[in-house]
């Protein structure tokens, strides 16, 4: 699909870090085609090194950079990662077939009918049951160890653009995959924002019927106005809200936003007030679905710390304090034991920001 499909977490501005196992996944295409990652890496101001690193990660606006300059240089919205080519412009028909649809059911059994008429695309069908409808994929896009990642962009993109189209977001009941967990299974639920399973017979999501009979709300002239703005404006929204874990996330990253002044986080007492449960039914369901408070307070710390020394503006000292650290030291040690190396370092080994081009003389 679209460079909008290749983003594994729907994650804002400032939102969770993206670890550099889909970095790899999103570069193995135009590697296998002869192309040079380091130019591509640089375009999106990612240390060329980093991929090489398991603990390393890149914030969502330089995923979507590299997703953009991958597209470019591969001329491929499955980004040289599928069984045959999908020229650009692809994805962008398919959504103008749609838009013109009644509902939602009608749109997405037209995209899954467009996509039909490529050899190579992705097998898109609705299962319909009583009360759940299946968004199945039925085909297996992968050519490359790393093509699973388009079966996972394939869902991603369906969800965020399908809820654009009726003007809110699509509750789903479950995400599963064929293929065994990887390593970073823990991710998939942010992805989501519900349970995932792996091993199953299967790859696709449930969502309740009703969901088909929503109208479409977006028209031509929106449509034009993301498509402009793609892949950021779905690649970057998250917000779901739908697990405790992502709403202990967002009341977190809430208190880092509110003032760049020396930030105390709130504990889990006042976090659990602010959800209205006790904190020990906070716990009890960040326990369920396999974290903690601290480790997601940890998580938010880390993401935030990386987006502000990719953007390369704000000093180390005041980063720490702005994070709640008593002291740089101990910043420096929470940063090394994330990354494998110090904030300096990480910092240096972000390439600048290309320069703006320069306007014709006299204009």
């Amino acid at each position: 699909m679209h460079e909008l499909a290749f983003c594994t977490t729907p994650f804002p501005a400032g939102g969770p870090t993206i670890g550099a196992h889909f970095v790899r996944a999103a570069l193995a295409g135009a590697v296998r085609l002869g192309h040079d990652p380091v130019p591509l890496l640089q375009a999106a101001r990612i240390p060329p090194l980093l991929p090489g690193d398991e603990r390393a990660r890149v914030t969502p606006e330089q995923f979507t950079s590299l997703v953009r300059a991958v597209r470019r240089t591969t001329r491929d919205e499955f980004l040289a990662l599928g069984t045959a080519p999908s020229r650009p412009g692809t994805f962008a028909m398919m959504c103008h077939a749609c838009v013109g649809c009644p509902d939602l059911g009608a749109a997405v059994d037209r995209a899954a009918r467009f996509y039909g008429l490529f050899p190579g695309g992705p097998a898109l069908a609705l299962e319909l049951g009583a009360e759940e409808t299946v968004f199945a994929l039925r085909n297996d896009l992968r050519r490359l160890p790393e093509g699973r990642f388009l079966a996972e962009c394939a869902l991603v993109v369906w969800h965020r653009l399908a809820s654009w189209l009726i003007g809110r977001r699509i509750t789903l009941s479950w995400a599963e995959f064929t293929y065994p967990a990887p390593p970073y299974a823990a991710e998939y639920g942010r992805m989501f924002g519900c349970p995932v399973r792996f091993g199953a017979r299967r790859t696709g999501v449930g969502l309740a019927r009703h969901w088909l009979s929503a109208p479409l709300l977006r028209d031509e002239a929106g449509l034009a106005d993301l498509l402009r703005r793609a892949p950021a404006d779905l690649l970057l929204r998250r917000d779901y809200g739908t697990t405790v874990t992502e709403q202990v996330r967002r009341a977190l990253a809430g208190a880092l936003r509110e003032d760049r002044r020396p930030t105390r986080l709130p504990e889990a007492t006042e976090t659990a007030a602010r959800l209205a449960v006790s904190p020990a039914t906070l716990r009890r369901r960040l326990a369920a679905e396999g974290t903690s408070y601290r480790r997601v307070k940890d998580q938010v710390r880390r993401d935030a710390a990386l987006a502000s020394l990719a953007a390369g503006r704000e000093p180390t000292t005041e980063l720490a304090a702005r994070l709640g650290f008593s002291e740089a030291t101990a910043f420096h040690r929470a940063f090394h034991r994330w990354t494998g190396t110090t904030p300096g370092t990480y910092r240096r080994q972000t390439p600048p920001p290309a320069p703006a081009p320069s306007s014709p003389s006299g204009v």
